[in-house]
């Protein structure tokens, strides 16, 4: 994976202290229409003690004073959701990728840190301080708060859904009825809640297939969640349904003799019937051409895709290619389209305290992200990558700078040296990791006989970090998640925002809202104007 490290790496910074430096934004901005004046990037010179770290900042200032402002509307829009992907994560995954090159890791950064269109996003559902995702992703998806557990409806709403009762219009719904192609991408199953949101209205996340719909839901007439992915295409009560949808969760749409769940009929088969080319293995996946426009399904597996550490990629295509894919398809559509790509299984590891493969499935969602801004034009497209919600995970115990961020603490040297330092005791006597949960199944030991935690166990991926309150699986968290915006409009990714506002913020860059239009309005005045006085 090629993923932009800072300007700096961790060798850089062992500049002399006397060492003249010169500074200029790591941004390329030659040729690009939008590029900031050229007195804007003038370079500066330091020398003597600190002249790395004020070099350090003046590129990250001039990487600001250089940053585009797009107003243009935007013809496609991508967001990409890493469930669970709270701040703490971020820092632990930019720190390990830096690592991962032989770097310290802490002034790293990822793909999308660089973009600079930030905001924290407030999480709570219309019912929860701490939510789950199938509200908090029904927040992007429709633009309106729901309660935890529902699928793109009004809140408090339970059966009337599905008795012909008023449902907000998803993303995915908005762009189809206006001649957009869509797409969903997913390392979770298909049905799992945050993709569902995108296509599905449902009172519980939990009714994927048929067979898990209770007895008042059929009598209500409700439709599973994976019937209503196929439904896209077979209704078309808003455009033609999905052209691309890749995942997980195969046994929501087959039936119980095929291998899956469904007692009705086997929904690939029906996608099949409608023209749509059905592949559920990588060999199958990578012989397709992503110029044909038959609308593309494709089921990797029974239940979740593999975590990065476990994926066989002669068995999984990667995050990164299953979302190069739905670009290359999606950008036949002259139109545009509208694509929601997520990487589900950051929040498994974590619900599992397993620090390895939640930073390891963040940096494969990393990858995909850097995939995508380097198949589009920033012109045309928008680029939100953001998070569900958080989880109870923290970066703490002062361990040096470049300790590993998997590993023990290890403290810096009482003696400003280099020099190594054996692992920093709790109160127990015991060493700790840097990484840590609040809650979860794995309690630390107490008791004089416990033994203490070695390097070599600690960094074995199968490792699960230590809680302090015993539960059966860790849980979300309430704090904020970070947005990252890039493309038409990012600027309006700022500040703190309710996370429905991001719905907002990419209707307006496609120029659906009513702010847009009276931008427009405006804009169209301001040229008549204009005319009038050059008569």
């Amino acid at each position: 994976m090629i993923i932009r490290a800072a300007l700096f790496s961790a060798s850089a910074l062992t500049l002399a202290a006397c060492q003249t430096v010169t500074v200029q934004s790591d941004i390329d901005w030659s040729g690009r229409d939008d590029a900031a004046p050229e007195a804007v990037a003038a370079p500066a010179e330091f020398d003597g003690p600190g002249a790395d770290w004020r070099t350090l900042a003046q590129s990250e200032i001039l990487d600001r004073l250089n940053r585009p402002r797009r107003e243009g509307q935007a013809r496609n829009v991508i967001v990409f959701i890493a469930d669970g992907m709270s701040p703490a994560t971020i820092t632990a995954t930019r720190i390990l990728d830096g690592q991962n090159r032989g770097e310290t890791g802490e002034e790293n950064y990822l793909p999308f840190e660089r973009w600079g269109h930030t905001a924290l996003i407030k999480t709570y559902s219309e019912n929860a301080q701490v939510p789950d995702s199938a509200a908090t992703a029904t927040a992007i998806h429709t633009g309106v708060k729901t309660h935890s557990g529902a699928i793109s409806v009004y809140a408090r709403d339970t059966l009337e859904p599905c008795q012909g009762g008023p449902v907000p219009q998803t993303l995915v719904e908005m762009a189809e009825a206006r001649g957009l192609s869509t797409g969903i991408v997913s390392s979770a199953r298909l049905t799992h809640a945050t993709p569902a949101t995108a296509y599905a209205h449902i009172t519980s996340r939990n009714w994927e297939s048929d067979a898990s719909l209770p007895a008042d839901a059929v009598a209500a007439g409700c439709t599973d969640i994976a019937a209503q992915l196929i439904g896209t295409r077979e209704a078309a009560a808003y455009g033609d349904g999905l052209e691309v949808a890749l995942g997980g969760g195969r046994a929501a749409f087959v039936t119980a003799d095929q291998g899956g769940q469904r007692q009705d009929r086997d929904l690939t088969a029906a996608w099949s019937d409608l023209g749509g080319v059905y592949v559920e293995d990588a060999d199958s996946f990578r012989a397709l051409d992503a110029q044909d426009d038959a609308p593309v399904l494709g089921l990797f597996t029974r239940s979740h895709l593999s975590y990065e550490l476990d994926r066989d990629p002669a068995e999984e295509p990667s995050l990164a290619e299953l979302t190069a894919f739905a670009i290359e398809r999606l950008s036949q559509d002259e139109d545009g389209y509208y694509l929601m790509v997520e990487a589900g299984r950051v929040d498994h590891a974590h619900h599992g305290t397993n620090a390895a493969r939640a930073l390891n499935d963040a940096l494969a969602f990393a990858e995909a992200v850097e995939t995508a801004e380097g198949l589009v034009d920033l012109d045309d497209t928008l680029i939100l990558v953001t998070s569900d919600h958080g989880h109870v995970f923290t970066i703490a115990g002062y361990p040096r700078r470049g300790n590993p961020i998997l590993g023990l603490v290890h403290p810096p040297a009482p003696n400003l040296t280099d020099a190594p330092t054996p692992p920093l005791p709790a109160q127990d006597g015991r060493p700790y990791t840097t990484l840590g949960y609040h809650n979860g199944a794995v309690l630390r030991p107490r008791g004089a006989d416990a033994e203490p935690l070695t390097q070599e166990q600690v960094l074995d991926p199968d490792y699960r970090q230590e809680v302090a309150i015993p539960m059966g699986s860790e849980t979300h968290s309430g704090d904020d998640v970070i947005a990252f915006a890039v493309g038409p409009w990012a600027h309006l990714v700022d500040g703190t925002m309710e996370q429905h506002t991001l719905h907002h913020v990419i209707t307006h860059a496609y120029g659906w809202s009513a702010t847009a239009a009276m931008i427009e309005a405006d804009d169209d005045a301001d040229e008549d104007e204009g005319e009038d006085d050059d008569d």
